[in-house]
């Protein structure tokens, strides 16, 4: 498919791009472009902009002059950050610890897109979430379970990459008994951190996720497709989620506590 630039909301675009696996499967891939209170405007993520998108983008941005931040939200969606960086050199780079460590010569604001610190910036626009029980950063690197998730408040919008997924493809992977719902990553159980409690402090946190969200009229996901949902939906799809995963969570608890 080609990439296209979708308006959510009033003020919350969605890039859908294109991620081939093997060269073959195009799994796809997402960035956003959100218009803050003030009047300027933040990335979520990265992404190679295709010319078409760019001059879309510069046309709502004044040539990119009011993009102020490119908050790179998933420790593993790395392929595009230096492209980003280049195109707005003169917007503030946020980025997490793995992308800090992995692009070294490029100018990370200090605050980490995992600290608390980043809601005292964009407290006014976004609410953030990490997950816990599990790492940010696994060891097994090919597990890209957790990322930190963004609500953006004024368009109810969740911009979120691999924990939550939603796919809407079509063969082979329409076959997958994940495509058309709203449910956890597969690489969960392998996410799960390797103690007593683990397996509770993440259901505990979906939970609240749900609670605390509630209002959210959309999911955008990565790496497919956008889920519009009524206000006060979130939590039962996150219950539904939860209920799918609970063998996962038991054998958790069984194991470590």
């Amino acid at each position: 498919m080609s990439d296209t630039l979708v308006r959510l909301a009033e003020n919350f675009w969605t890039v859908r791009g294109e991620f081939r696996i093997g060269g073959m499967l195009d799994v796809g891939t997402q960035c956003a472009l959100v218009k803050l209170a003030d009047g300027d405007f933040v990335f979520l993520d990265s992404y190679t902009l295709t010319d078409p998108i760019r001059e879309e983008i510069d046309a709502l941005t004044d040539g990119g002059a009011k993009v102020k931040a490119i908050l790179n939200l998933h420790p593993f969606h790395t392929v595009h950050c230096e492209w980003m960086h280049k195109a707005y050199p003169h917007a503030d780079l946020y980025g997490t610890a793995r992308h800090l460590a992995k692009f070294p010569q490029l100018s990370w604001q200090e605050t980490k897109c995992e600290d608390a610190a980043l809601a005292e910036r964009f407290g006014a626009d976004f609410d953030f979430s990490v997950p816990q029980g599990v790492p940010l950063v696994c060891d097994d690197e090919s597990v890209h379970f957790s990322s930190v998730l963004a609500l953006h408040r004024e368009s109810g919008t969740i911009h979120v990459d691999d924990t939550f997924n939603y796919l809407r493809k079509g063969f082979p992977l329409s076959l997958l008994p994940i495509t058309g719902r709203l449910g956890f990553h597969p690489t969960l159980a392998k996410a799960l951190e390797k103690r007593a409690g683990a397996a509770d402090e993440f259901r505990e946190w979906a939970i609240d996720l749900g609670t605390r969200w509630s209002d959210a009229r959309r999911i955008a996901a990565a790496h497919n497709a956008v889920l519009e949902i009524s206000s006060g939906s979130f939590p039962d799809l996150v219950g539904e989620a939860l209920g799918r995963v609970k063998p996962i969570l038991d054998k958790h608890r069984a194991q470590y506590g």
